[in-house]
């Protein structure tokens, strides 16, 4: 890497050590202190000064974006002071689980790793005097996980490791009792927050129109899909009833599994994504992660091959009855076909293949989330509008219904964060537009609090689409085609989508 990139990953070490495969920053943590952050930001000043721009036009706007939005997230915004999550990502030993490389290899690394947790949580402590109590309220279960697997009495690494662990659960715990109780960001905060990684200025008023226009067209989907299936009874009859038919626990994972291998064959079949190559394995989340009911962390692109995972957790043996049941509908039928769609092929699992292929290491490190997210979600409707199960109207109901949670989120970040909404009024949104059973409509909207950005899916999807809309006006326009050219930019930002268009 040229010293531009190098001081752009040096502000991201977590995320490139784990989406790149960067394991050159393996057994490291970044100092995200006050000073380590005012450091960092000067060295990618510093850097850019004394470089010239990079030959290829795309990747010197790619990489300038990222520039810019760090000086967006950590100078102007101050992220570090009122967000905990890059700090808990900064202690996130789940990385090392992977098999990118020798099991000593990892074991040393993540060794290393967790040496640096007492100078680490010290840096958070010293950042952290803004969290808000919702904030910390909804990332106490996450900050709790991080230790699961450690034990003190396995030496003074761990002992050490949990003794900061304890001091930084404590500034949380304080914060949630304590701490503001609005977490709003602002409007003028969260378009630069979501804009600056993009390369684009948003109009926040635009886009959530543009979110309601999505929502009512999601809507009418959902109704048209629903009476393709049972022309008798209303969406509301039928949508509890779709979702209790679902797996048992113990049968979620091989159901994964058998969706993992029909929908890379029909990705393969329709030539929907340029590569699909690599092992794609399918299991339960590590402890820290099980927040998250089904993700994908993917062979890096930036390290040897290995299999990438498709997590799909189950609900824990332990769990209150109604709590099991409420979890395992996230794994029904109608639902699992579209999730793994968007988590595998031709979403998340392919994308990583193709990052693998690009041609430049910008190209290759520097990922997009807005682009990331947009792809897998954009590419769960080209499913069906390809004919993916297309006997059977669940599958275009799953996509609706999934699709219906990510518009929500767009709107639901933004009313949070403009003061248009409080938690409570996102959480009856996800109920009414979504289908959310209470408490998953509860736990999306407290995800906004601290994610506010995770509109993303849906923003990221409609610029893919009005990029192709583009594209579709060639006469020699073919789906193939396009996605190859989309995904040969990596993930870009989305204000440099029409690059795949020009080519």
């Amino acid at each position: 890497m040229d010293d531009r990139l190098r001081a752009v990953c040096d502000l991201m070490m977590p995320t490139v050590r784990e989406m790149a495969g960067l394991h050159e920053y393996d057994g490291r943590v970044q100092d995200l202190s006050p000073d380590g952050i005012r450091r960092a930001l000067g060295a990618v000043d510093s850097a850019k000064h004394a470089s010239a721009p990079l030959d290829d036009p795309h990747d010197e706007a790619h990489l300038a974006v990222f520039e810019d939005s760090l000086r967006v997230q950590y100078g102007d915004l101050e992220l570090h002071r009122r967000d905990p999550y890059p700090h808990l990502s900064n202690l996130e030993l789940a990385c090392y689980d992977r098999e990118y490389a020798s099991r000593k290899v990892r074991a040393a690394a993540r060794r290393e790793h967790l040496a640096q947790w007492p100078d680490a949580v010290d840096a958070a402590l010293a950042s952290l005097d803004r969290v808000s109590a919702p904030v910390a309220t909804a990332l106490l279960g996450s900050a709790h996980g991080l230790a699961a697997g450690l034990d003190s009495d396995q030496g003074a690494t761990e002992a050490a490791a949990l003794a900061a662990h304890g001091r930084l659960i404590a500034h949380l715990e304080r914060a949630a009792l304590d701490g503001d109780p609005d977490p709003r960001l602002g409007g003028t905060a969260l378009a630069a927050l979501m804009g600056a990684p993009e390369g684009l200025r948003v109009d926040l008023t635009a886009l959530s129109e543009a979110a309601d226009k999505e929502r009512v067209r999601l809507g009418q989907l959902l109704a048209d899909s629903c009476r393709a299936l049972d022309r008798n009874r209303s969406v509301d009859e039928l949508i509890p009833e779709l979702l209790a038919d679902h797996p048992g626990a113990d049968d979620v994972i091989p159901a994964a599994a058998r969706l993992t291998e029909e929908v890379i064959a029909f990705t393969r079949q329709r030539r929907l994504a340029p590569y699909l190559d690599g092992e794609c394995l399918v299991g339960p989340a590590p402890p820290s992660r099980r927040w998250a009911m089904a993700m994908m962390t993917w062979a890096g692109p930036g390290e040897p091959e290995s299999p990438s995972w498709y997590h799909v957790t189950p609900p824990e043996p332990d769990w209150p009855a109604q709590e099991r049941e409420e979890w395992l509908t996230v794994f029904s039928r109608t639902s699992l076909p579209s999730i793994t769609v968007h988590e595998v092929a031709p979403g998340h699992f392919a994308h990583g293949r193709a990052l693998r292929h690009a041609t430049s290491p910008v190209r290759r490190v520097l990922h997009s989330l807005s682009f990331c997210e947009g792809w897998a979600h954009y590419v769960e409707e080209v499913c069906m509008d390809e004919g993916f199960r297309a006997r059977d109207p669940r599958f275009a109901i799953g996509v609706a219904l999934e699709a219906l949670v990510r518009v929500t989120r767009l709107t639901c970040a933004i009313g949070m964060h403009t003061g248009a909404m409080d938690v409570a009024e996102a959480a009856r949104l996800f109920m009414r537009h979504a289908h959310l059973a209470p408490a998953g409509a509860a736990s999306e909207a407290r995800r906004g609090t601290f994610d506010a950005g995770y509109g993303r899916y849906t923003w990221g999807k409609l610029e893919i689409q009005r990029t192709r809309a583009r594209a579709e006006r060639d006469p020699s326009f073919t789906v193939p085609d396009f996605h190859a050219r989309l995904l040969a930019l990596g993930a870009p930002p989305l204000g440099l989508l029409d690059a795949a268009v020009a080519a």
